[in-house]
């Protein structure tokens, strides 16, 4: 076997993410007028709706879904070691989660590294009914930030882009607040009302 396989720790993300993104809270540029959820700042566009998912038993805020471009982009940013990642790890564990459901995935290189394009069952759809989700993933400085794109993101190349490009302009704020890898950064209402379109 001549293929290195990663070792689990290592971390994955473009070459170019300190300046390109997604970036860490200490990379972003102070004066854009991002929209403060907490663990992640998004940058406001035209066209692009923010909607936060909330667990209903403890109703906290546990993923943000960026509506956007005929697709949907939902992201999550957790705590993660500092030298090492968690990306190669956790695709392995959504692919069993998929298979347990009935889906199928298959790994794949995209723009951020090796991403997870699954079918996944459709959740009371007809029986055999499924949708194209890809999981993609960065490790960044002590933050591992995950991103599900379903829609037309997941199957057309030209909404796939206006959509990583979304995801390249997540901001996560992981704070300094010592946290367990894995712990999802805490995410919040934002403070001021959101930007018109936003």
């Amino acid at each position: 076997m001549s293929d290195i396989e990663p070792t689990e720790s290592e971390k994955s993300a473009p070459e170019d993410r300190e300046t390109e993104g997604p970036l860490d809270d200490a990379e972003a540029n102070p004066v854009r007028p991002y929209i403060d959820l907490g663990g992640v700042k998004i940058l406001p566009r035209e066209g692009l709706h923010l909607r936060l998912e909330i667990e209903e038993e403890s109703q906290r805020v546990v993923a943000v879904a960026l509506d956007y471009a005929g697709s949907t982009l939902q992201v999550q940013p957790f705590a993660a070691p500092r030298s090492s990642g968690l990306w190669h790890e956790i695709r392995s564990q959504i692919g069993e989660q998929v298979a347990l459901q009935g889906g199928r995935s298959e790994e794949r290189e995209g723009p951020f590294g090796p991403e997870l394009v699954a079918q996944v069952p459709v959740a009371g759809g007809q029986p055999g009914e499924t949708r194209i989700a890809r999981f993609i993933g960065v490790d960044g400085p002590r933050w591992f930030l995950r991103g599900v794109i379903s829609g037309d993101g997941a199957v057309a190349p030209e909404a796939a882009a206006l959509v990583e490009d979304l995801f390249r302009s997540v901001v996560v704020v992981r704070g300094s607040v010592p946290m367990p890898p894995r712990d999802l950064i805490p995410l919040q209402m934002p403070a001021t009302p959101a930007a018109p379109g936003a």
